[in-house]
């Protein structure tokens, strides 16, 4: 159940991706962004208002999907087992770490390329690469080359956690508003 438990992570990360990714070339094929950018409102306040605007159902969705999958996992599990296998250390992991990095690394790769991209559906669709990594550690513990043990995921947490300061970081230093005023088209 480990495994199926995991899907936390590769589904939070996917649930932003679509608002996130529209997030700037979205708004400025609308004509919305111009008037955004026109604010007093500093470059940081405005990547910080638009991860929340992605993280907040995200995180509400996810933690509203768990709560639904281990209570049907221990009703269905619990005659089987003799006792009630969620909530684990496992899913702990995953729930108050691995997801919630997992949707600001993807909220911030989605703002970095659409902050870049020219339209909305390439942003999108480069955005979706995030997964790969995610699917490809699934698939490794579903073969057995790695096992999705509670330090195995405080491992993954920490990879995402560092990934997460440097799109921080490039996010804030890619993300220029004189450039998006002036020179997009």
């Amino acid at each position: 159940m480990n495994a199926f438990s995991y899907w936390y992570v590769i589904g939070a990360a996917l649930l932003p991706m679509s608002m996130a990714s529209y997030s700037l070339i979205g708004e400025k094929v609308q004509k919305s962004l111009e008037p955004l950018l026109a604010t007093p409102t500093t470059d940081e306040e405005i990547l910080v208002g638009k991860n929340i605007a992605a993280a907040v159902p995200a995180v509400i969705t996810t933690y509203l999907g768990a709560a639904i999958f281990m209570a049907l996992m221990d009703w269905v599990s619990h005659g089987k087992l003799d006792y009630l296998y969620y909530p684990n250390w496992n899913m702990g992991v995953i729930l108050l770490l691995l997801a919630p990095l997992a949707i600001i690394f993807s909220i911030g790769v989605n703002i970095l390329i659409s902050s870049r991209a020219t339209d909305i559906r390439a942003a999108q669709q480069l955005g979706a690469f995030i997964m790969v990594p995610l699917a490809v550690i699934y698939v490794l513990s579903e073969i057995n080359v790695i096992s999705l043990t509670v330090t195995t995921l405080l491992i993954m947490a920490a990879a995402i956690f560092a990934a997460d300061i440097i799109v921080i970081y490039l996010a804030k230093a890619i993300f220029k508003r004189e450039e998006i005023l002036t020179q997009w088209k």
